[in-house]
Order: structure tokens, then C-alpha cells, then sequence
């Protein structure tokens, strides 16, 4: 075993008095200091580096200019300022987070459920802040969470390190135990999905109390955490007191591919608060501006070509179906509210053929008719946002959808497809009302080759159906609607890996937030 390095020397720094070592990185090493005007007690981060080119310092400035931008998010670390001290290396001075880490706290104590779940959304809250800034954090682990004076997570050290030289590109600073399957590869690639995955990882691990691929008791050596990442599927934490739906949101945000984790950190928050409204627990707000919010964090593109929001009715959350449509069209098709896995089209279309399982085998019938979504108008944190659009040539009716503290109810009547049916009573904080997600998703292979999923409804209503497709490896799944939890993909069209999408139906076609998947090999 490697001895543990000593810290490097404290520099000189004027305006500041130096007072001990906090802790050391394999990048930089932190020490406190007294900030003499104003006088208060602050972090500064040393980078580690023998000799710093002018492209160096240049790069290192830019970065810590783009972290200057996210200070004012309440989750992420504050900092004060940066520069390269006198023996040439650069230094940021930040905010001291006197209370312990997450570092310290995972493996140490028994953190509840309730608190893992507002340090995830926060954290969540945070990261996408940082994405819509153009900055991937590169290194999300318990190590680079804080914990602010007053109790809230503070996300540190967003890839200053890798500005600096050592190594480049994404690998720079990784840490295996919360690394993705795309940046363990000889070639590693990565994006906003994979710090999806190490934040998903983070909170597996306040609590599991352990990594997620790390086998108490066994070998954990670098090779076999590698290798369980790319291969094994993600363990139970081993609490009991961990919803099945939090395992699914973890499960889902630590996909190996990414095209099969959540698009966004947003949609882990919003998962997250949904798990939340379940347990019935108080709603951890979102923090996000008022320009973010218009945006991404519902699958929203922020901007089109022509200085625009592109497909303006594009929304994650709660969907609402119309008689009079049949199924989904395939992708490409023009589709102004087109949303991820459901999408309004016109009634002509042929439905996909689908069924329930039969002992004798597979029997296929036309599903019951999918109704065409209808555009949603967001409001959170008291700050309402239009989201419009013309479903078949038709204006539909447009509602409020309730995340955290916003509200959901009825909307104007706008004609013959406006009703009242969005309407959730009178209490406008209701996120209970989301539909939740099937439970339990898992595809067994016939002998025949075809692939039969099942799955769960965790709270069964009258009227339940099920709205479920393929999802292919390109574009929107076409989806359709079943009667029954099962639905069966034939031979032909489930050669190797098939993985699908379902989502639950309610009579007063209210639609799943946030659709489950699940793959068959």
C-alpha cells in the first residue's frame, strides 16, 4: 500500500493568514486560512502542479471564471476568489464549510432515507445548474460534497483539475467507485448523463454506506470494480427501509448505456421528488432559475437555431390522453408536442399490435385507443410557464402540473377539447396526484424468441391501462395501450438485447411522470 503523502507547502498568500491542512487531493490540497478584511475563516484549494504553462494559467482562469458564475446556487461551494499565488500556483479561495462531509458521513453513520433524498435532490439541483453553465463536474463522489454551515450539500470541485494538464479530457480526477461504464474505457467518452450516474452513485452510497460495486467483505480491488461496473447489475442498498422506487430511480440513473439513464440531472430531481410525494414526505424544491426552469429540466431544448425554444410543448412530467387518437406515429414524424415516450397524433394511424400473455402463446390484438397528449402549462416555485401547442389541428386543453411546491389544476375552457378533467381538487400542492411509475419491470425470453415483460402497479386504480413500446436504439419508441401488466414483443422483432418502456394509464388519463424501463437479454 502506498504511504499517504504529506501536504504540500501552505503558500503565502496576502490578506491571509494560514492555519492548518483540511484536506489533500490527488490534484490539490486544501488548507484553511483567516481572511484578514473582511475577516472570516475560508478554504483555499491549491493546485498541485511543478510547472504551470501560460495556456495552463489561461485555462485554469477560464474555469474558475465559469465557476464564479455558479456560486450563487445554494448547493454549490461559494467562491471568493482565484488567483496564481507567488510560487506559481493557482489557488481559489472558497467558502468553509465547517461541518462534516458526506465523505465522512457515509461510511460512518446510518443516514435516513428522507435526508438521502433531499441531499439528492439538492445535489441534482446543483449539477444541473452547472450543465446549463456548459460545465461538466467530471468527479461527483461523497468526497466533493460538503456540507454548508447551516446543513446543505455544497458541491465542490467542478473539474478544476482536469484544466491543469494532468491527463486531459474526462478521465481527469475520476473516481472508479462512482465512474460510468463510458469513462472506463480505453477511449472514455462522456456527458451530461454520465455525471447522471455519478450523482445516482453518490446517493447509492449514503445509503448503501458503501460503494455501489463494492462487496463488503470481499475483494474490491480497482479491476473488479471496473469490471462489475461495466457487467454486473446494480445491488439492493440492503435497507429495507429503500422504496422500490428509489431503487428504480437509482437503477435507471446508473444504466450502463446512457442512452437508457435519465437525460438530465433535472429528471433525477424530479424522480426524487416523486419518491418523496410517495413517502409522503415535505417536497425538497428544485433550485433552479426562472430560465432554466423554462426549460431542460422539463426536456425542453433552451434554444432553436433561430433564437427560439424549439418544441415548446416538449414535457416529462404529467401527460394527458384524448380519445380520439389510436397510436403513435414513428419517429420523424411532425409532431408539435411530442414529449419523451408519448406523443399526440392524429386518429388514422394504425395502432401497434400488441396483447396479454396466453399459456398456449402470444396472442395479439389491437390495443385499446392511445389519446393524444395535451399541452401542460408548469409552474414551480410560484413561477408560472406556458407550454402550448396544436394537437391534430386541435387546441387542447392546457393545465398546471404540480412539482414540489407548484401548483396543478384546471385550466381555461378552450373549446370542446378543453375540459376539466386535469383538475385535482382543491388542494393545489397535491404532487401525491402524479401518476407513479410500474414497479418490478422484467422481460423473461420465451422459447419461441419472443420476450414477455411484466410488471407491477404500485397503487391500482379503476380504469388503469398501461401505455408501453420498444425502446429503439434511435428516436421515440412507438408505444401503445394494454389492459393488462404484460405485454409481449415477438421473435422477430426481440433479436439480442430488447428493452421497453411502460407507464400507467389512469381513467381520467392522467399518464406515469416518469415511465419505467427495463431490458431483456
Amino acid at each position: 500500500m502506498t504511504a499517504r503523502r504529506e501536504a504540500s507547502t501552505p503558500p503565502r498568500l496576502p490578506g491571509y493568514e494560514y492555519l492548518r491542512v483540511l484536506g489533500l487531493g490527488g490534484f490539490a490540497d486544501v488548507f484553511l486560512y483567516q481572511q484578514e478584511l473582511p475577516r472570516r475563516e475560508v478554504a483555499v484549494k491549491v493546485l498541485l502542479a511543478g510547472s504551470l504553462d501560460d495556456e495552463v494559467r489561461t485555462r485554469f482562469q477560464q474555469e474558475a471564471n465559469l465557476m464564479a458564475q455558479l456560486s450563487h446556487h445554494p448547493s454549490i461551494v461559494t467562491i471568493y476568489h482565484a488567483a496564481i499565488a507567488a510560487d506559481g500556483r493557482p489557488f481559489l479561495v472558497m467558502e468553509y464549510c465547517s461541518r462534516p462531509g458526506l465523505a465522512e458521513r457515509y461510511r460512518q453513520e446510518r443516514i435516513s432515507v428522507a435526508e438521502a433524498l433531499r441531499i439528492g435532490i439538492r445535489l441534482a439541483s446543483a449539477v444541473e445548474t452547472a450543465h446549463r453553465a456548459g460545465i461538466l463536474h467530471r468527479d461527483i463522489k461523497p468526497a466533493n460534497v460538503l456540507t454548508t454551515d447551516f446543513g446543505w450539500p455544497a458541491l465542490t470541485d467542478f473539474g478544476i483539475a482536469a484544466t491543469t494538464g494532468h491527463g486531459g479530457g474526462a478521465t481527469v480526477g475520476m473516481s472508479i467507485p462512482w465512474s460510468p461504464p463510458e469513462l472506463l474505457g480505453e477511449h472514455p467518452t462522456g456527458d451530461e448523463r454520465s455525471d447522471v450516474y455519478s450523482l445516482a452513485a453518490t446517493i447509492y452510497s449514503l445509503l448503501a454506506g458503501r460503494t455501489p460495486f463494492e462487496v463488503a467483505g470481499g475483494q474490491n480491488t480497482a479491476q473488479q470494480l471496473v469490471s462489475r461496473i461495466e457487467r454486473s447489475p446494480l445491488p439492493p442498498t440492503g435497507r429495507d427501509d429503500v422504496p422500490w422506487g428509489l431503487q428504480d430511480v437509482l437503477e435507471r440513473a446508473m444504466a450502463k448505456h446512457p442512452a437508457r439513464r435519465f437525460a438530465s440531472a433535472a429528471a433525477v430531481a424530479r424522480a426524487l421528488q416523486q419518491v418523496e410525494a410517495d413517502l409522503r414526505l415535505p417536497i425538497t424544491p428544485l433550485d433552479l432559475t426562472d430560465e432554466s426552469d423554462s426549460g431542460q429540466d422539463r426536456g425542453l431544448p433552451l434554444e432553436s437555431p433561430d433564437g427560439g425554444r424549439e418544441d415548446a410543448t416538449r414535457l416529462r412530467s404529467i401527460v394527458s390522453v384524448a380519445p380520439e387518437a389510436t397510436a403513435v406515429p414513428p419517429p420523424g414524424a411532425d409532431e408539435p408536442t411530442r414529449m419523451r415516450g408519448v406523443t399526440s397524433v392524429a386518429p388514422e394511424l394504425a395502432p401497434v399490435r400488441v396483447g396479454p400473455v396466453r399459456p398456449a402463446g402470444p396472442v395479439f390484438v389491437a390495443p385499446a385507443p392511445l389519446e393524444a397528449v395535451e399541452p401542460v402549462v408548469t409552474e414551480q416555485r410560484g413561477r408560472a410557464r406556458l407550454a402550448a401547442g396544436i394537437v391534430s389541428g386541435v387546441v387542447v386543453l392546457a393545465a398546471v402540473v404540480a412539482i414540489g411546491a407548484a401548483a396543478l389544476r384546471g385550466a381555461p375552457d378552450d373549446g370542446p377539447s378543453a375540459t376539466s378533467e386535469f383538475t385535482q381538487g382543491d388542494d393545489p400542492t397535491r404532487i401525491q396526484d402524479v401518476v407513479p411509475a410500474p414497479a418490478g419491470l422484467e422481460g423473461v425470453r420465451q422459447a419461441d424468441g419472443s420476450v414477455v415483460f411484466t410488471w407491477e402497479n404500485p397503487d391500482p386504480q379503476d380504469g388503469d391501462q398501461y401505455l408501453w413500446g420498444v425502446l429503439p436504439a434511435t428516436g421515440e419508441p412507438v408505444l401503445a395501450v394494454v389492459d393488462v401488466a404484460s405485454a409481449t414483443v415477438p421473435a422477430d422483432a426481440a433479436a439480442g438485447q430488447v428493452c421497453v418502456e411502460v407507464a400507467i394509464v389512469r381513467a381520467d388519463r392522467r399518464v406515469s411522470a416518469d415511465p419505467a424501463q427495463g431490458c431483456a437479454p
